[in-house]
């Protein structure tokens, strides 16, 4: 039996992931050892499942390395790898938002200086609405950007608001929703269509979304 191969994302998400895909049928014992292994087995469940990190399970997935795979909506909407997006898996909820000094009044008659990790996503959402960006990419400690006058606001993922709070930031605007999403390798769905149509009704129906 050919094994379905699965891309998890590291972290507090791939384990909430892998629970649910537990829960739909789909268990690895050996996953669940306290080991520093990457890949894990389990043929009676015909499954393969490996860790990776979150911006890379898109990767994977596109390229054929793995079948089926779970990326935050941010990932795809930033880097729109060419996969087949399945479904909503209603994990890792947050929003994808438009942030900034709580005195902060945009001007439009100048360029507004947005700092972010997601320059398409902020390039779109400001065409979407045509106003003029100028856009500042950054890696990490994005909410600093406007404290020390790098930029106006910044787009970036918000879960709480807390951090932003701490920062004396606010959310300006929503531009979008996130969450998990099951996503699928366009040929392997083709050529596993049959067991990878039936986990993705077996995740569905016991996806947070469902219940």
């Amino acid at each position: 039996m050919e094994l379905i191969n699965i891309a998890l994302p590291k972290g507090r998400l791939g384990e909430k992931v892998y629970a649910l895909f537990k829960t739909a049928g789909y268990p690895c014992p050996a996953l669940e050892e306290e080991n520093r292994k990457l890949v894990f087995e389990n043929p009676e469940a015909g499954v393969r499942y490996f860790w990776v990190k979150p911006s890379d399970v898109a990767i994977y997935v596109e390229r054929g390395a793995a079948d089926v795979g779970v990326a935050g909506k941010d990932i795809l909407l930033e880097y729109a790898p060419d996969v087949y997006e399945l479904s909503d898996l209603g994990l890792g909820k947050c929003r994808m938002c438009v942030a900034g000094k709580k005195d902060f009044r945009d001007d439009r008659s100048r360029v507004l200086r947005v700092a972010t990790k997601f320059p398409r996503i902020a390039r779109e959402y400001y065409s979407s609405i045509s106003r003029e960006i100028d856009i500042i990419h950054l890696n990490g400690s994005i909410e600093i950007a406007p404290i020390l006058g790098l930029s106006d606001v910044i787009v970036d993922i918000v879960e709480t608001g807390r951090t932003l709070l701490e920062n004396g930031l606010e959310p300006k605007e929503e531009i979008v929703p996130i969450s998990a999403r099951l996503i699928a390798n366009k040929v392997s769905y083709k050529f596993k269509n049959a067991a990878l149509g039936q986990l993705a009704e077996d995740i569905a129906a016991h996806c947070p979304t469902q219940q």
